[in-house]
């Protein structure tokens, strides 16, 4: 069974449209019910990989007498696992484009790397959006909690560098290409740019409600950010401009909280 190629009917279409660009159709091979399995694979992964390293690092005596809920706030041994269970995602992500439909997966993805300019200027706008997102912060201070879940894994300095690494190098690549590379196209096949926009952003927040203790405050300066990152993949066609836009947001944040605690030696300021 031969599987349409989205890609030949638009040859016309620019490597790299920039944000001048009209907003074009999406027509990506996958479907709905692909984004779909993406995301359960995912959820499953996460939970059997970060279950497996829990019992791990339970048997050894470095842990001994530790709790499994302490375990499984320890970023020593989370973010190693979160790490397994993302290359598991992406190789899913992968099988799904080239053995279900055959199609090359940077191209079917619409990765488009950017030129020398443009990433700089991607990277840019990474940095400005974190800084908006901190005078959100201290404009509406007083509604948000002192902490969240997230703060509990800050617990050390070697905690907070293996953090920092995954945040800027891992996390955006991965929830780039589920957002805005499965999911976005997908949507936007079915209900025009504006919705799925909407949706996508919206789904991006929304997994990152438990995190920060459904705090509104924090929620919103993600929810802004995640429309700002939709509608550039809209307007660019190219997934890798997200991916260093969201490592410049927070590799800025965590820069910021790197000078707050002097080298993430005094985690109480944070």
């Amino acid at each position: 069974m031969e599987f349409p190629n989205p890609l030949p009917q638009n040859q016309d279409w620019p490597p790299y449209s920039g944000l001048d660009a009209p907003v074009l159709p999406e027509n990506p091979v996958w479907n709905l019910v692909d984004v779909l399995l993406l995301a359960c694979f995912g959820v499953v992964a996460q939970f059997l990989i970060g279950g497996l390293a829990i019992g791990i690092a339970h048997s050894m005596p470095r842990f001994h007498g530790v709790s499994p809920r302490d375990l499984a706030t320890n970023a020593l041994i989370l973010v190693p696992a979160q790490i397994v269970a993302y290359l598991l995602l992406i190789a899913f992500m992968m099988a799904i484009v080239k053995m279900k439909y055959g199609a090359g997966f940077f191209r079917a993805l619409n990765w488009n790397m950017p030129g020398f300019g443009s990433t700089i200027a991607a990277v840019a706008a990474g940095f400005g959006c974190a800084f908006l997102s901190q005078i959100i912060y201290v404009v509406l201070s007083r509604w948000i909690p002192k902490s969240v879940p997230m703060d509990e894994l800050f617990r050390d300095r070697s905690s907070s560098l293996m953090l920092a690494f995954f945040g800027v190098f891992v996390a955006p690549l991965v929830e780039e290409l589920f957002f805005r590379g499965f999911l976005y196209p997908a949507l936007a096949r079915v209900m025009g740019t504006v919705a799925s926009v909407m949706l996508t952003a919206l789904a991006f927040a929304l997994i990152h409600s438990p995190q920060l203790a459904h705090a509104w405050v924090p929620l919103t300066a993600i929810l802004l950010f995640s429309f700002i990152l939709t509608i550039v993949r809209a307007k660019t066609k190219s997934v890798a401009t997200t991916v260093l836009m969201h490592a410049g947001y927070n590799a800025t944040l965590f820069t910021l909280t790197f000078i707050a605690t002097q080298g993430f030696r005094h985690l109480e300021r944070a």
